[in-house]
């Protein structure tokens, strides 16, 4: 039995992801996730729908979840769908190895809306601006989602895999 269970997985076929002890305290407190393979650092990766985000970030913050160490996007590439990435750690006194998880929603790549999560984490501001301005993954409820990189009439997503450069870029006059 042991060798069946270190066979490697064919390709197409998921293998089942264990979940993980933040998982797991999801689960029991009757929050709608899945659990992802862990990254290379062994840090527990969540998928949440987009409905689900603030639910779950509420709970993850309430859980000791006080710092989000980054917030971005990520494009599956043409076609497929576009990911907002969240990293959260807990941070306490006296932590050599602060706890860490992972959370991604997969979005539509037609219509990328997504609740801000700028009033649990104020450090979203500005991350939320940049995805959006990147991938144009838009962040309901954010209080200034515009661009914060690229002019304001910038046409199009310039980290989206399928985005296409202009030609040029007139400058304007910004007198």
């Amino acid at each position: 039995m042991a060798d069946e269970e270190s066979k490697p997985v064919p390709a197409g076929q998921d293998a089942l992801v264990p979940a993980g002890p933040i998982s797991q305290w999801l689960a029991e407190n009757g929050f709608d996730h899945e659990s992802l393979a862990p990254d290379k650092n062994g840090v527990e990766i969540i998928k949440v729908g987009p409905e689900f985000l603030l639910p779950i970030a509420t709970a993850l913050y309430a859980y000791g979840f006080n710092y989000l160490q980054f917030q971005s996007g990520i494009d599956l590439g043409p076609g497929q769908d576009l990911v907002s990435v969240y990293h959260l750690v807990k941070v306490g006194d006296n932590a050599d190895k602060p706890e860490e998880v992972r959370v991604k929603v997969f979005l539509p790549r037609e219509n990328p809306r997504i609740p801000s999560v700028y009033w649990i984490w104020k450090t979203a501001d500005w991350q939320e601006r940049e995805t959006y301005d990147m991938f144009g993954i838009i962040y309901e409820g954010h209080p200034n989602l515009k661009r914060i990189l690229m002019p304001e009439d910038w046409v199009g997503w310039p980290l989206r895999k399928d985005y296409i450069s202009p030609d040029f870029y007139e400058l304007q006059d910004a007198y």
